[in-house]
């Protein structure tokens, strides 16, 4: 490891950010593909509509929710297990979250709460709520599975064996495929049933994989690293890791809420139906400037790196933003939803029409990893927090007004109202993180380092 990564590393240029990038887009876009491909299955099966409605606007939305406390695990991870102290503090954390958030989820799925919170809160069509429960029900392993395998993937990072967390997710999607291909071939069992097992045998082998994966680092590398001068407490992991965790269970707030105003306007099953396609379709071509947020992060440090992040972002902004109209425009957004995905002539209607609403968003994603890994790149996480909470709040307000409304199906205003959060949020980051940027171009690449920085993560030379 480099003391001074900056000094020693040449000039950046576009060739390093896109080595950097590619193997953690491939690996977002193999996440992306798991929603489309369930949603595909679930349409060629019994019950298509209420199952794609059940899975995408009420079992998917509260498992993201439920995972909310432990999915910034990952960061946590690779930045404090520094030794074998550092890592059983951050397991003890991740059993004891990962157990809550469980038992959380069987209380929701298996007792009369489910009842009070989906048919009371988000009150979606009542045909709805049986499927619900059973999906809910079969996703029992979701949380604990992903607490599990992203405190080992951080570990992986922090070791230099980045890869694996390429292959898990492959193992992911494979296992994925086993199940959906024979609940394809049975045929008669429901698309919500087949669904949430295939995602629960997808996270659940991914988890196993990463548990074997880690087995050689904790016992070549973790147990025998010298104790950190600062041992990790649990007192302190809890100060480092708090704020984490209020960005994404505020972000994940939105996905009830949308199936909340979604069940109050015009077309509700309809639109609940073709919502997870037309948005899984949305994150694939998202993901490749998802992606970006970590390349930031690790190369602004490079000499004259701030330029070409930028120029890459740009670039990146324009050319998803293209595809995204090119496929709306033409007969590939029919072709796509279906001949792929299987949708019923009024579904692939409207899920059409939906990406109009949705076009700035694989844009928006690109810009918003720029900002955001600047302002990571600083310590300046407050602001991410504070973004996040202007998009729900733009969300919401977009939502309400169209169940005021009442005059255009409930699929267009939500994707709508996710666009201009999104526009918000991305506002929100670039003024934050503009002094930031201007301080790291006049003062060089190191400025904003915190030298006090507890547990930092090593960067590579």
């Amino acid at each position: 490891m480099a003391s001074d990564p900056a000094a020693a590393a040449p000039p950046l240029d576009v060739r390093a950010v896109l080595r950097l990038w590619w193997p953690l887009a491939a690996s977002w876009l193999l996440m992306g593909c798991e929603l489309p491909a369930v949603s595909a299955v679930m349409a060629r099966l019994p019950h298509a509509t209420v199952s794609l409605a059940a899975y995408g606007g009420v079992v998917f939305p509260l498992a993201l929710l439920l995972e909310s406390p432990i999915i910034m695990l990952l960061s946590a991870s690779t930045a404090l297990c520094r030794d074998w102290q550092s890592y059983r503090v951050v397991r003890g954390y991740m059993l004891i979250a990962g157990g809550a958030t469980t038992a959380l989820h069987a209380l929701l799925a298996f007792t009369p709460l489910f009842d009070w919170v989906i048919g009371g809160v988000l009150r979606p069509p009542a045909e709805v709520l049986g499927p619900a429960r059973i999906g809910l029900r079969l996703m029992l392993p979701w949380t604990l599975s992903i607490a599990f395998r992203r405190t080992q993937q951080g570990v992986l990072i922090r070791a230099g064996r980045s890869h694996a967390v390429g292959i898990g997710t492959a193992v992911r999607l494979g296992a994925n495929c086993l199940v959906l291909g024979a609940g394809w071939v049975v045929g008669h069992v429901p698309g919500i049933v087949v669904g949430t097992l295939a995602v629960s045998a997808g996270v659940l082998s991914e988890a196993a994989y990463a548990g074997l994966a880690v087995r050689p680092v904790l016992r070549r590398q973790v147990r025998l690293a010298p104790p950190a001068p600062t041992p990790l407490t649990a007192a302190a992991f809890l100060r480092f890791f708090a704020p984490l965790v209020l960005t994404p269970l505020i972000l994940f707030l939105a996905g009830p809420v949308a199936t909340g105003g979604i069940s109050r306007m015009p077309l509700a099953l309809q639109s609940l139906a073709a919502w997870p396609v037309a948005n899984g379709l949305v994150f694939v071509l998202r993901s490749s400037g998802i992606a970006l947020n970590e390349v930031v992060v690790a190369l602004l440090e490079r000499p004259r790196a701030l330029p070409v992040l930028r120029r890459v972002c740009l670039a990146m902004a324009a050319a998803t933003t293209a595809v995204l109209a090119a496929v709306a425009a033409t007969p590939l957004a029919h072709l796509w939803f279906a001949g792929v995905s299987g949708l019923a002539p009024e579904l692939d209607a409207l899920a059409g029409a939906g990406l109009w609403f949705a076009l700035l968003l694989p844009g928006l994603s690109a810009l918003q990893s720029y900002y955001q890994g600047a302002l990571l790149h600083v310590h300046r996480t407050r602001a991410i927090t504070e973004s996040v909470v202007v998009y729900v709040g733009l969300c919401t307000a977009a939502l309400v007004a169209g169940v005021a409304a009442q005059r255009l199906c409930g699929l267009y205003v939500a994707a709508a109202a996710v666009t201009l959060g999104t526009a918000g949020q991305v506002a929100w980051l670039r003024a934050r993180a503009a002094v930031h940027l201007r301080d790291i171009a006049r003062r060089g690449p190191q400025f904003g380092a915190h030298a006090d920085a507890p547990w930092p993560a090593d960067v590579p030379a």
